[in-house]
């Protein structure tokens, strides 16, 4: 005769169909959330997105129950004109609507995407891997040259033109708007118009090199009149800044060969243009904060961060003079 034995405790499966979906959520929000929209292009780009979404809800639940209804609903053989109806109805009509509207509605925002700015142009040319950016305002003769930020007045649109000084890059402000390629050889257009002041991440889009990954830049939407004091803040040289111990360490280690200071002999075109750094949200292209620490770190051991950094180490120079140095750079507000 067989034992007997009373059923265990039953196990229970884990919630992974609900636990993934939440967590996929997760990535939802956040300064790089395109479903965080902050400007007139990306609140009509999270419209589009909705609007695709439920359309092809539609057409899922429509074609799947067809499917369940021939399958599980139907007893017996169907009539040849039944079938017929299901498949061109179901299979051709309902999807060719649909289809029609979404693309109608999509094609419908597209002049909207492109549309001219308000006076103030940007230049953004694309490096390896770092972001030129150059500000001119109506009537400027020369810009207002900055870098691995990106700032725009609140209510205004303004125009970027797009340009790639070596490989293909693509300017990505998700919070903000759409992605736009930037090709060696030729300018693109775009045009952004915040609508909520605040902090946005953009990223390099499309595949450059080594630290792709780590191209990335800030975009601080202000209110007009405060952009209006930023731009006129920027635009001047670090004054009496020179007379500072670090200015010293600066040109005694060459740093003016590649980086630009304005107001001083420092005219490099290499890299980053430093006037106004110690003022940016981030550093080294949106990868370090903007810190004394992570400065003297960056400058030293540039490699560590980036891979493939065109800038040297300069990983010879004594603690106190690279903090020295550092220091000084992150007072260049």
């Amino acid at each position: 005769m067989t034992a007997i034995h009373p059923p265990g405790p039953r196990r229970r499966r884990p919630p992974l169909p609900w636990v993934l979906p939440l967590l996929l959520l997760a990535g939802c929000d956040g300064p790089q959330s395109a479903l965080r929209p902050g400007g007139s292009d990306a609140l009509q780009l999270d419209r589009l997105f909705w609007v695709m979404l439920a359309g092809a809800v539609v057409l899922w639940l429509f074609i799947n129950g067809l499917f369940f209804a021939a399958t599980r609903l139907q007893h017996g053989p169907m009539s040849r004109k039944r079938a017929e109806a299901l498949i061109i109805g179901g299979g051709i009509g309902l999807p060719l609507v649909v289809l029609t509207v979404l693309l109608g509605y999509g094609l419908s925002i597209m002049p909207d995407q492109r549309a001219p700015g308000d006076g103030l142009r940007l230049r953004v040319t694309g490096e390896e891997w770092w972001w030129r950016v150059e500000y001119w305002p109506p009537g400027a003769t020369e810009p207002v040259v900055s870098a691995n930020e990106v700032r725009l007045p609140v209510g205004q649109r303004t125009e970027i033109e797009l340009a790639a000084a070596d490989v293909i890059h693509s300017f990505w402000v998700p919070g903000l708007g759409g992605k736009t390629d930037m090709i060696p050889g030729r300018v693109n257009h775009m045009s952004l118009q915040p609508v909520e002041p605040g902090l946005y991440r953009g990223q390099c889009a499309e595949f450059c090199g080594l630290s792709h990954a780590l191209m990335a830049f800030q975009a601080v939407a202000l209110e007009e009149t405060e952009f209006d004091a930023w731009l006129a803040q920027e635009s001047q040289g670090i004054g009496d800044a020179t007379q500072a111990p670090g200015y010293a360490i600066f040109e005694r280690e060459g740093c003016g060969a590649c980086h630009a200071l304005r107001g001083t002999g420092a005219r490099g075109q290499v890299g980053p243009d430093l006037t106004h750094v110690g003022g940016r949200e981030s550093l080294a292209a949106g990868i370090l904060p903007m810190t004394a620490e992570a400065l003297a770190d960056w400058i030293a051991h540039p490699e560590a961060f980036k891979p493939g950094a065109e800038m040297p180490a300069y990983d010879h120079m004594e603690e106190a003079d690279l903090l020295t140095l550092a220091t000084w750079l992150e007072g260049l507000e």
